[in-house]
C-alpha cells in the first residue's frame, strides 16, 4: 500500500520526524552502522515486523553487514524467547537470499558445549564485575543465564561485547516491563563505555520505533545506572 496516497499528511509529519528530525538532532546523532543496528534491534525488542522488514534493506545498503544483523537476531532469543524472535529470523533470511546473499553465513560461535558456561560466566564478569563469578551457583536459571544467554551467544564473534550491551539495553527498553534488568543493563553498558551520552543518543534515535512512554522510561533507567555508578 502506498501510504504517501492514502495518509499524505500523515505521512509528512511522520517521515520528517523519524527519518529527518531525529536522524539530525544536534548532540543526538549516531553512525549509520549503529543507528540501524539500535533501531533494528528496538523493532524485533517491540514487534515491529513491517517496518524491520522495510529497514532491513536500508540497513544494508548503509553498510550493517549480514553477519552483524544475524547476531543480532540470534542474541535477541534469551530476551524475548523463540515465539517473538522466530519471525524476524524468517524476515532476515528472506531478505538477505533475496538480495543473494549465500546462507548459512560463516559460524560466529567461540564455545563448545563442554567451556560455555566458563566462558559465560567470563563474559558476564567482564560486563558487570567480578561478583559474576559466582552468580552462576545460585539455582539453574542463573545456571542457564551463565552458560545459554552469555556463553552461547554474548561470546560469538561478528559484534563487539559493547555492540551486544547496546543491543540488549534496546531489546529491553522496547518490549517495555523490565525497567530492573534496563538498568542493570545501563549500568553493563557504561562498564564497557557505552556511556549515558551514548545511551541517551540511542534512545533518542530510536524513540519514533516505540514512541514516547518508553523512551522516557529507558532515560529514567540511564539516569538511575549513571547515579549507581557514581556511588560505585
Amino acid at each position: 500500500m502506498d501510504y504517501q496516497k492514502t495518509d499524505p499528511g500523515f505521512m509528512e509529519r511522520v517521515s520528517h520526524f523519524a527519518f529527518e528530525e531525529v536522524v539530525e538532532e544536534p548532540g543526538q546523532t549516531l553512525d549509520d552502522e549503529t543507528r540501524y543496528l539500535a533501531v533494528l534491534a528496538t523493532l524485533v525488542g517491540c514487534q515491529g515486523m513491517v517496518v524491520f522488514e522495510e529497514t532491513l534493506p536500508k540497513a544494508l545498503d548503509a553498510g550493517l553487514s549480514a553477519v552483524a544483523v544475524k547476531e543480532m537476531v540470534y542474541q535477541s532469543v534469551d530476551y524475548l524467547g523463540m515465539g517473538r524472535m522466530w519471525p524476524f529470523l524468517k524476515i532476515v533470511n528472506q531478505v538477505l537470499a533475496g538480495r543473494g546473499v549465500a546462507l548459512p553465513l560463516e559460524d560466529q560461535a567461540t564455545t563448545t558445549m563442554e567451556d560455555r558456561l566458563e566462558k559465560g560466566v567470563e563474559a558476564q564478569a567482564e560486563i558487570f564485575g567480578d561478583h559474576m563469578r559466582e552468580a552462576w551457583k545460585g539455582g539453574h536459571i542463573r545456571r542457564w543465564l551463565a552458560a545459554n544467554c552469555f556463553g552461547d551467544y554474548y561470546t560469538r564473534k561478528g559484534l563487539t561485547l559493547a555492540q551486544r550491551e547496546m543491543i540488549t539495553f534496546c531489546f529491553l527498553a522496547a518490549q517495555g516491563g523490565c525497567e530492573p534488568q534496563l538498568t542493570s543493563h545501563a549500568k553493563g553498558n557504561m562498564n564497557l563505555g557505552n556511556d549515558k551520552d551514548f545511551l541517551v543518543r540511542v534512545v533518542s534515535q530510536c524513540l519514533p520505533y516505540i514512541g514516547y512512554p518508553r523512551s522516557l522510561n529507558a532515560i529514567a533507567c540511564i539516569e538511575k545506572a549513571a547515579e549507581e555508578v557514581i556511588k560505585g
